[in-house]
């Protein structure tokens, strides 16, 4: 039976966890603490653990980096109390395996979880060298070439289109590529069609996320490490580039790999060998590799972040590729393939979206681009009955965001301001005779003034718009309602 550690301050949340994940046949444990997870991880053996991000104390991500440094291959799935684009983001960049979002849905966590647990033990590709590994080592997470379902589609907007002539200009060779974007943009998807198209496409492409690689582990992960070079180094480990020997190598958000290991890396893409940690031997290497950063790396390097002659080795060819809000075109074209793929994964045959969630679709701005999209159309899903997607399906900071501008009254602010605001509000404090307002509705119109100013200084981020006025980003949600049903009644 799997064991699962259910980590949350809130004992009638674990309860209930324990309930629902016992009747699925899984062995449940809880903690209310970082404290008490910690002393079950170290006395008790888990397959996967389930933690709140908000913790008393603490919070889930102090505790997944506590539990990925100890335990690397552990999958933990985070719960966070609202979506939290850059909440999911960090996690995900940290090693979690996925998050879910309050209110709960018992088909999500499950779906999740089996997801999860089925991944972990996916075992290393047959192409990938087996000598000296054990059998540990080959449980470990590696990332195939897509399966046939999950195949990467390429939008219909002309930055796109760009994009693909690159592709198919630069697949064939054996050129380093830099591939720039967001967070969420795709760039492994596109490191993936590039190996398709070279004649390395038949042997291995491995993807490691740098951010999620603490400093100490790193070269272990990437070179390897023969048994006994250092404390708890049992076995020989084949590192990631031996791994992709004579096919492909994807390393994202590379920025995030220390000095140290930069200057190992330099000598791999220099000699095109390496050696692995506490190794006396070199191991000759045919790997193409393809790096991705959120950042441009020339400005890094002029930072001091990123070595220089590191940067010039990489740039042979660079691509970027446009932020999903840039590209409005492709929204729902992806949109439908998300849709696609979740039918097929949770046997529903929801046809497509409503205008209304189509408008919603174009109106909004993906932060978190095609992977927030792809969250967004999953939930929506696996939340539908009918035939097409309602806006009542989707999350309430989607429906509810509308862009704001700068020139004219923003839509929102529109939406949000008490009846009785002037729109003068926005622009300049508004001289009220006590005939014309009382303190209440003075007091209401000059905390809307704040939140609107906040929201222009931030951007339109509801999150960083909280921090500027120090609450946080469920509270800032529930004034913009009330001010809503406020101007209802």
């Amino acid at each position: 039976m799997q064991r699962i550690l259910v980590i949350d301050d809130d004992r009638d949340m674990c309860l209930l966890l324990n309930r629902f994940l016992s009747k699925h046949n899984f062995e449940v444990a809880e903690a209310n603490t970082a404290k008490k997870a910690t002393e079950l991880l170290d006395n008790e053996q888990f397959d996967l653990v389930l933690c709140d991000f908000r913790l008393d104390n603490s919070d889930g991500k102090e505790m997944l980096i506590k539990i990925k440094e100890k335990y690397p291959r552990m999958p933990v799935i985070i719960i966070t109390g609202y979506s939290d684009i850059k909440i999911a983001v960090e996690v995900m960049k940290l090693g979690a395996y996925d998050y879910i979002t309050k209110p709960l849905f018992p088909d999500e966590i499950i779906l999740t979880i089996r997801k999860a647990l089925a991944q972990a033990d996916t075992p290393v590709p047959q192409n990938a060298p087996a000598s000296g590994a054990s059998g540990e080592e080959k449980k470990e997470k590696r990332t195939p070439a897509a399966p046939a379902t999950e195949q990467y589609i390429f939008g219909d907007s002309r930055a796109f289109q760009q994009i693909i002539q690159q592709i198919e200009l630069v697949g064939p060779t054996n050129y380093s590529v830099i591939i720039y974007g967001e967070s969420g943009s795709g760039k492994e998807a596109i490191a993936q069609e590039i190996h398709k198209r070279s004649k390395r496409s038949h042997k291995p492409f491995v993807a490691i996320d740098c951010g999620a690689l603490s400093k100490e582990l790193a070269g272990s992960e990437l070179f390897g490490h023969e048994k006994g070079a250092f404390t708890g180094a049992l076995n020989q480990k084949t590192g990631s580039f031996e791994l992709a020997n004579g096919g492909t190598i994807f390393l994202d958000e590379i920025a995030n790999l220390s000095y140290d290991i930069q200057i190992s890396l330099l000598r791999v893409v220099q000699e095109r060998r390496m050696r692995r940690v506490g190794g006396i031997k070199d191991i000759e290497l045919d790997v193409r590799i393809i790096i991705a950063s959120n950042e441009p790396l020339w400005e890094a390097s002029k930072k001091g972040k990123f070595r220089e002659d590191l940067f010039h080795r990489f740039n042979e060819f660079s691509m970027t590729i446009p932020p999903l809000r840039e590209r409005k075109e492709d929204i729902m074209v992806f949109a439908r393939h998300f849709l696609r793929l979740t039918n097929e994964e949770l046997n529903k045959n929801v046809r497509g979206f409503s205008p209304e969630v189509e408008e919603i679709f174009k109106n909004y701005i993906w932060y978190g681009n095609l992977r927030e999209l792809k969250n967004v159309v999953k939930r929506a899903t696996l939340l539908t009955d009918g035939e097409s997607i309602e806006d009542r399906s989707l999350p309430f900071e989607i429906v509810n965001f509308t862009k704001l501008s700068f020139e004219q009254e923003p839509e929102m602010a529109k939406a949000i301001r008490p009846r009785h605001a002037s729109p003068h509000l926005l622009h300049a404090p508004a001289k009220l005779s006590i005939d014309e307002t009382t303190l209440k509705a003075a007091s209401i119109d000059a905390e809307y003034e704040m939140i609107i100013e906040a929201l222009k200084q931030a951007n339109f981020n509801k999150s960083k718009a909280a921090k500027l006025l120090n609450i946080d980003r469920k509270t800032l949600y529930n004034k913009m309602k009330q001010y809503q049903e406020f101007n209802n009644h």
